[in-house]
């Protein structure tokens, strides 16, 4: 049995709400996650209940989720490391001295640029979308607080250029896996029909500018609004009640008395971990070269283990590589002693413990999607809508739900090419639309769904409560996958 009809979607849709209604999280994918397993027992209480234990334990058998946990932790500590060496201290004293005179004579302007370099800074890595998010919240977080900028339009910058800008510029894993599904497609050149229909693909490149007018425009809506105005007239940068998706042990840790603020000791391990990135990915692509592979040209060869390295590995690498780095560093300014290090490590740590275990919970939760036939139910109970003048259309809005449901882009792209490129063939529609809209539907769900993991990381990263972080960006995601929406009906009529 491919999926379990429509109690296939019980499971994302029962946690999606829950967690809205109730605003808990952990309690609310643990019960969707029990649900399915429920279902996939035919019913059984104490079989799916055993289920549930056993796919929780069952997330560490997959070592890319292994790694992505022990990625989700460790980040805690480089950021106690440079919270309390003084490096983000000395990162904001630099920074403020260079907009001092510029908020003195405009403070409305330097909210701005601010807000831009954010953005900037975040389309710069595309290497990967976990360490895009985490980079842009670590650094700009802090400023964004003493200028009264509301976490939330932090996370909601961090998260729409992750995704984005990942799959607008393909030179790493996410261009490496479209190609793989579309070589499993039967074209000869998937590379090239990637690139061809990447002008089509309409919801990253809407999501990223949507950022930029809203920034510039200063027009925000919904609960965003409501966020800003709460941030600079009461000067809350999260709202009460909030829980920060960050233990405040670990962002609320004051430099090291005595110590030097210098910027270096932020600017140099953030810049080893994303560094490392491109070379890590390198590194663990290059086995895959063949012997034919090896006689072509070395920038060739480059670019393919660029985009055929292992993401979950060498973002753990990276992170690994900046903790290593910043203890050598701050020891050697003696700034800390060895004991000092491995307590600071162990306390950043146990600050992301309630991360690693939502991350677990998500990986669990599109495991029970899976196995229910989630997306594979979504996709079948379209094809009754189908006309050619139809098809980029639905594929796009089926990859939305799909996506949204199941909280990954990956899959959906799995699910979703198999299905729209022999569609589009056999009914005679634009390929390119149909594979555009495919990978957009898939990154709207990455970038809007509470239980897709760049979304999470974005809200740790910018210690935003999660929820207040999915409320106040969906109305722009839902926005920008309208008028995308809008666009492949019109232009599925007229190509």
């Amino acid at each position: 049995m491919e999926h379990f009809s429509f109690w296939s979607v019980l499971p994302p849709i029962f946690a999606i709400g829950l967690a809205f209604i109730t605003r808990q999280v952990f309690a609310s994918l643990l019960f969707g996650i029990w649900t399915g397993w429920i279902i996939l027992s035919h019913g059984n209480f104490l079989q799916g209940t055993l289920g549930t234990i056993q796919a929780l334990v069952a997330v560490f058998e997959d070592n890319g989720n292994t790694r992505t946990i022990m990625f989700s932790c460790l980040v805690g500590a480089l950021i106690a490391f440079i919270q309390h060496s003084g490096g983000v201290a000395g990162f904001i004293a630099f920074v403020n001295k260079k907009l001092s005179k510029m908020e003195s004579a405009n403070p409305k302007k330097t909210r701005i640029i601010v807000q831009l370099l954010a953005w900037i800074t975040g389309t710069l890595i595309f290497v990967e979308s976990s360490i895009n998010a985490l980079t842009v919240g670590s650094i700009y977080r802090p400023i964004f607080d003493k200028m009264k900028i509301p976490r939330e339009k932090l996370a909601y910058i961090a998260d729409s250029i992750s995704a984005p800008t990942c799959i607008l510029i393909p030179l790493n894993a996410w261009g490496a896996y479209i190609m793989g599904l579309l070589a499993a497609q039967g074209f000869a050149n998937p590379f090239t029909m990637m690139i061809k229909s990447f002008p089509f693909n309409f919801y990253p490149i809407l999501a990223m500018i949507f950022v930029v007018v809203v920034i510039i425009t200063q027009k925000d809506f919904g609960p965003m609004k409501k966020a800003e105005e709460r941030a600079q007239k009461e000067g809350k940068v999260i709202r009460d009640g909030a829980t920060p998706l960050i233990s405040s042990d670990v962002i609320s840790l004051e430099p090291k008395a005595g110590v030097k603020h210098r910027p270096i000791n932020m600017i140099l391990p953030i810049g080893i971990m994303v560094g490392m990135m491109p070379f890590m990915l390198i590194y663990t692509g290059w086995g895959k070269l063949t012997q034919e592979m090896l006689q072509l040209p070395l920038w060739e060869q480059v670019l393919f283990a660029l985009g055929n390295g292992s993401g979950s590995s060498s973002v753990l690498y990276s992170v690994l590589s900046a903790i290593f780095f910043s203890g050598f560093m701050y020891a050697g300014q003696k700034i800390f002693k060895f004991s000092e290090i491995v307590d600071l490590f162990f306390k950043g740590v146990s600050g992301l413990i309630p991360l690693a275990l939502l991350m677990m919970l998500a990986f669990a939760i599109g495991a029970v999607c899976k196995n229910l036939g989630t997306g594979i139910y979504i996709a079948e109970i379209s094809k009754s809508w189908l006309s050619p003048s139809l098809v980029p259309f639905i594929i796009f809005v089926v990859g939305c739900v799909i996506a949204f449901s199941t909280g990954t882009s990956w899959g959906t792209f799995a699910i979703m090419i198999p299905i729209g490129i022999p569609m589009a063939q056999a009914l005679d529609a634009n390929i390119y639309l149909t594979i555009a809209a495919a990978l957009g539907g898939g990154v709207f769900g990455d970038h809007c769904s509470p239980i897709s993991d760049t979304t999470i990381i974005s809200s740790m990263a910018c210690a935003s409560d999660h929820l207040d972080h999915v409320k106040t960006q969906l109305p722009y995601a839902l926005t920008a996958g309208v008028i995308t929406a809008m666009i492949y009906l019109g232009l599925g009529i007229i190509m």
